[in-house]
């Protein structure tokens, strides 16, 4: 009998135990131990840089020339606009030289004291001449004066500065970034003078043009 009951004892245990193992292994946390690996990309874009200028109309000076009107101004306006980091300049030209003419007859391209250096506007006697300045945000103020207009009643502006057309680019705007978005404005002021001396009549014409290039 104490026989029987052993083995009922450990039988009971035995089943107690693989009861309490199981349960043990079913509560028991899951320890996993974490893996990763990593990769990187670099993403490029290339932005290229552009340039546009506007085409202004063509000018006509006002007002008309003759016996009683000695001097007569016009302006054009370029809007440059780039993207260029190191940015832009505009330079102007005349076709011809000189610049301004009608069939045989002509002005003289404006005369300067110092030649090719821009000065205030001044045609001596028994002369007529043609020239031209500039301004505008990215125009130097210190070669081509401070005036903010090209004058009036055929009188250029007395704070600008005037120098003759060549048939090779001359500078007139530079900057040394990109332009705003609406781009940048440079107008070109045009002045003729004819002083104690009649310029023929006939409609002049002068064809002038204007580069913008990156730098």
């Amino acid at each position: 009998m104490k026989k029987i009951m052993f083995k009922r004892v450990l039988v009971a245990s035995i089943i107690s135990l693989f009861f309490v193992q199981s349960l043990y292994l079913t509560l028991e946390p899951t320890y996993v131990i974490a893996a990763s690996v990593n990769d990187s990309v670099v993403v490029t874009l290339t932005v290229d840089a552009g340039i546009t200028i506007t085409s202004p109309t063509d000018v006509t000076m006002s007002p008309n020339m003759g016996i009683t009107a000695n001097g007569s101004i016009g302006s054009s306006a370029w809007t440059v606009k780039t993207n260029n980091t190191t940015g832009y300049s505009l330079a102007v030209k005349a076709s011809a030289a000189p610049a301004l003419v009608s069939g045989a007859n002509s002005f003289a391209d404006y005369t300067e004291a110092v030649n090719g250096t821009p000065e205030v506007w001044s045609v001596p006697a028994s002369s007529k001449e043609f020239g031209y300045s500039a301004y505008g945000t990215d125009v130097a103020t210190a070669t081509w004066g401070t005036g903010a207009g090209c004058g009036s009643a055929g009188a250029p502006l007395g704070t600008m500065k005037y120098v003759g057309f060549e048939i090779t680019d001359k500078t007139v705007a530079t900057a040394s970034t990109v332009t705003p978005f609406a781009g940048t404005a440079t107008t070109v002021c045009y002045a003729v003078e004819q002083d104690t001396v009649y310029a023929a009549s006939g409609v002049y014409t002068a064809t002038i043009t204007a580069t913008a290039t990156t730098l």
